[in-house]
């Protein structure tokens, strides 16, 4: 940790590039050649891995790490706790051209709290990560995913239901699973899952 730089109570990386006018919250940690834009907010106790990248604009929540090799750009909002594995790639644009500018054209994605992404998975712009949805490694997410869903596959598309704790969920006849990990009990209701306590 002697490399390390504090600053405003969070540790910068001193290959790190924190722009002017970023905001990053106490407690959060900032990783090697990493480099985040001014206008860029980061909540607090966020872990940021190796070169990472997180632009303009770009809003991410409280305990959210992000792992090597990722960039957030502007149209990405990223709530609490929520884990961007290695390599995850966002877009913001549906139809690039390199000689067409299309920067008023950036779709909104949002990630709601808990969501898990797993490495090399693709999340294509203009969707919505229901809470504690779960992307596997290496999915590409063509559209919304819902509350606890477990999503796999190019395109990606629901094989299951995660609990919050991130234990696959097993439905009786009745409709309901009880998480492994926690004892948590969930319902599921027309394709739903709702956490019952």
């Amino acid at each position: 940790m002697s490399t390390l730089n504090i600053l405003a109570d969070a540790t910068i990386h001193e290959t790190a590039v924190v722009e002017i006018g970023a905001q990053i919250g106490k407690g959060s940690k900032i990783w090697h050649f990493t480099h985040i834009m001014g206008g860029a907010v980061l909540g607090e106790n966020c872990n940021v891995g190796q070169n990472v990248f997180i632009d303009d604009g770009v809003t991410i929540g409280s305990g959210v790490k992000i792992q090597n090799n990722v960039s957030v750009y502007r149209g990405v909002e990223v709530a609490d706790d929520c884990f961007l594995g290695p390599s995850v790639v966002f877009t913001n644009v549906i139809n690039p051209r390199a000689a067409v500018v299309r920067r008023t054209e950036f779709k909104k994605t949002t990630l709601k709290k808990g969501v898990s992404i797993g490495a090399n998975a693709t999340i294509v712009c203009g969707v919505t990560l229901g809470e504690y949805a779960f992307v596997g490694a290496g999915a590409v997410v063509t559209e919304d995913v819902g509350e606890f869903e477990l999503v796999l596959g190019i395109p990606a598309r629901c094989v299951g239901w995660m609990s919050e704790f991130g234990e696959r969920l097993n439905f009786d006849e009745v409709g309901i699973a009880i998480c492994g990990g926690t004892g948590d009990r969930y319902s599921l209701v027309e394709g739903k899952v709702k956490k019952l306590n």
